[in-house]
């Protein structure tokens, strides 16, 4: 039987506190705020999480539960997995080992929701998903109520993915066992299952110890092949070749290769940005005399690969939920007083000498201003807030 859990109430947290740190926490979030019809209330109900105003929260399939300030009974719902989604699901995780010691280690890899989506087993909820219930007056969708529950779920789902393994169905100790029953051979689930029904004079099952630790070590295996690592090229000069760029080049071509290997595949880069690459693999950035515009582009490279390249290149307009997002987040992560006033263009927010620039891989890119031109200032942060302070 599935079990239910409970959670103690939250206390005030500082001023500034961040809800989901995790990425699939912040999923929970953008769920939450995708489904919501009044921004308003997301910011009282993100007043109610910090302040305590939540108690104590009950985690039953399907069902997320706490009595919220005047005593009101609140309950976000969410659609549980049928039996066949579940077996599928398992299917996944019982696919690779690293799934399994992930989840143990309370880790969501990317690659197992991806996996399950693909099987059609929606893990992490979406725009719809959460239905949310309050016995409070207020006709709010979600009201702040069921907001402020849903914030404080997000701290939950950081510390421990099985809650929401156990919001769409199944508890921990469900899953172990189901999982056990996988790994295990014929032969053995069968001898477990004869010693555990066996009558008191019967023998057990199995290998004696005294026999089992007889046998000794094994010898460990042959180490694995030492990855052959590349070696530069030794070029001769020649009229009218550059040895060096053709060494750098070819090692390069042989890390990009490695890649390859390791990753399965490679995002395609276009000339500009591959130029820009080798630059910044081979400290040319700072060089004068190089192509105009190269050191801020190497800059941005350092800092964050393509996505931060095109951040620095190009503007574009967000949707606008991302950007109701990322205010939301604004407001919430400013100490409790109000956020400065930003001048705002289009993925470009700017506080005096500082500014902001939102990237088409949903992170925010910080700049700051020299000369009259904006140079990239450090890797990218999910909220705009940590990097306008």
């Amino acid at each position: 039987m599935t079990a239910v859990r409970g959670f103690p109430a939250f206390p005030p947290q500082r001023a500034g506190a961040r809800f989901a740190t995790t990425w699939w926490g912040q999923a929970w979030i953008k769920a939450l705020e995708d489904t919501s019809l009044d921004q308003t209330l997301l910011r009282k109900g993100r007043a109610y999480a910090k302040t305590g105003q939540v108690g104590p929260i009950t985690v039953s399939p399907g069902r997320l539960a706490a009595v919220t300030e005047s005593e009101y009974d609140t309950v976000v719902r969410v659609e549980q997995l049928t039996d066949a989604a579940w077996e599928r699901f398992l299917d996944q995780v019982a696919a690779k080992a690293g799934h399994i010691a992930a989840l143990l280690d309370r880790d969501v890899p990317h690659d197992l929701v991806e996996a399950a989506e693909d099987a059609a087993v929606p893990l992490l909820p979406t725009v719809g998903d959460l239905e949310p219930e309050c016995s409070c007056p207020d006709w709010g969708h979600p009201c702040k109520h069921a907001a402020a529950l849903c914030y404080q779920a997000s701290w939950l789902l950081d510390g421990d993915p099985f809650v929401l393994l156990l919001l769409r169905g199944r508890g921990e100790q469900d899953l172990i066992e189901a999982l056990q029953t996988r790994h295990l051979s014929p032969p053995l689930t069968h001898a477990s299952h004869n010693a555990a029904t066996a009558g008191p004079g019967a023998a057990a099952a199995g290998v004696p110890a005294a026999q089992a630790f007889a046998v000794g070590e094994p010898p460990l295996p042959e180490p694995p092949p030492q990855e052959a690592a590349f070696t530069p090229l030794a070029l001769d000069p020649a009229p009218g070749v550059d040895v060096t760029a053709l060494a750098a080049l070819a090692a390069s071509a042989a890390g990009r290769a490695r890649q390859i290997l390791l990753r399965g595949r490679l995002e395609p880069l276009t000339e500009h940005q591959d130029r820009v690459r080798l630059a910044a693999e081979h400290d040319l950035g700072l060089q004068p005399g190089l192509q105009p515009g190269l050191q801020p582009a190497v800059q941005a490279w350092r800092y964050g690969g393509a996505p931060a390249l095109d951040a620095l290149e190009t503007a574009w307009t967000p949707p606008r939920q991302d950007l109701a997002r990322a205010q939301a987040l604004l407001e919430s992560g400013w100490d409790g007083d109000p956020p400065p006033r930003l001048e705002t263009w289009r993925n470009r927010w700017t506080l005096g000498p500082r500014q902001v620039r939102y990237g088409r891989d949903g992170r925010w890119y910080p700049f700051t201003e020299h000369d009259g031109h904006w140079w990239p200032a450090g890797p990218p942060e999910r909220d705009p807030s940590t990097l306008l302070h």
